[in-house]
């Protein structure tokens, strides 16, 4: 029998001072691990929620290289889990543009996998304004990684809206989604397209968010949870710094795989 492995998506409120927004994080990953969890998800833009959005590009950093991607190793080593580090700024070929990136790192600190966010937000409804594409450049490549007790399908934030990423070809057991929705938009879809994503996968999904107030004014939902493949949320942070964990089974997916195999079942 395969036992279950607690599964942990960290919730935070982050601003504008990177050394405290490294703190809290380290702070809630190291809660997480201290109950047990062995994969731990942070949210979007972990490091830096301000206003200035080419503040982004300043912190930019090379691909294996930074202080901010160093202090995810070492998060990682220290508590001996898988560490999804929300987004990273990496240094893109495009002037004045970084990439949102996605970095794993693994039990002895070493970086697993890098997916870099394909769909970017924009969002103009005559009073908020987003885009991100001022300040990003977009990935291309679908990103699948290996834990020791399943395979991920990495995604970020307004990937959710985009369930051709999901069936990209290639199996996966785990929806990985680090986000920063914005409270109009997550309040609509959030939990509808988190659950669909789960349901129609057949898939444990794991979404860290980024929740309430900003510098600048920016509000995001938070909700921040855990969904079992059946579309049963396990665990919900509401709102505020905190955390969703809950356990990944992967007897329980099977179960529900051979009883509705609905992959299998695909034509088109």
């Amino acid at each position: 029998m395969t036992q279950p492995t607690l599964i942990a998506a960290i919730q935070l409120n982050s601003g504008d001072d990177v050394a405290a927004n490294l703190s809290l994080a380290s702070d809630w990953v190291g809660q997480a691990a201290s109950l047990g969890a062995r994969y731990v998800v942070l949210p979007e833009y972990f490091y830096w929620m301000g206003e200035d959005e080419m503040q982004r590009v300043d912190l930019g950093e090379p691909f294996g290289h930074g202080p901010l991607q160093q202090a995810m190793s070492n998060l990682a080593k220290r508590h001996q889990i898988y560490l999804a580090a929300g987004t990273l700024p990496i240094v893109s070929p495009l002037a004045n543009h970084v990439y949102n990136s996605q970095l794993l790192f693994g039990p002895q600190g070493d970086c697993l996998s890098r997916y870099d966010k394909i769909h970017l937000f924009g969002f103009d409804d005559g009073t908020l304004r987003y885009q991100e594409s001022d300040v990003l450049a977009s990935g291309r490549q679908v990103t699948d990684y290996n834990l020791d007790f399943a395979r991920v399908r990495t995604s970020i934030c307004y990937d959710l809206r985009f369930p051709e990423l999901y069936r990209h070809p290639g199996a996966y057991e785990l929806i990985s989604m680090a986000a920063a929705f914005t409270y109009p938009t997550g309040q609509a879809h959030w939990h509808t397209l988190l659950q669909a994503r789960a349901i129609e996968n057949q898939c444990y999904l794991v979404a860290s968010a980024q929740t309430g107030t900003h510098p600048g004014g920016k509000q995001t939902f938070g909700h921040s949870l855990i969904i079992d493949p059946w579309g049963t949320i396990l665990d919900e942070c509401v709102s505020g710094n905190g955390m969703a964990i809950a356990e990944f089974n992967l007897e329980h997916l099977t179960q529900i795989r051979q009883k509705l195999p609905a992959l299998s079942h695909r034509v088109l």
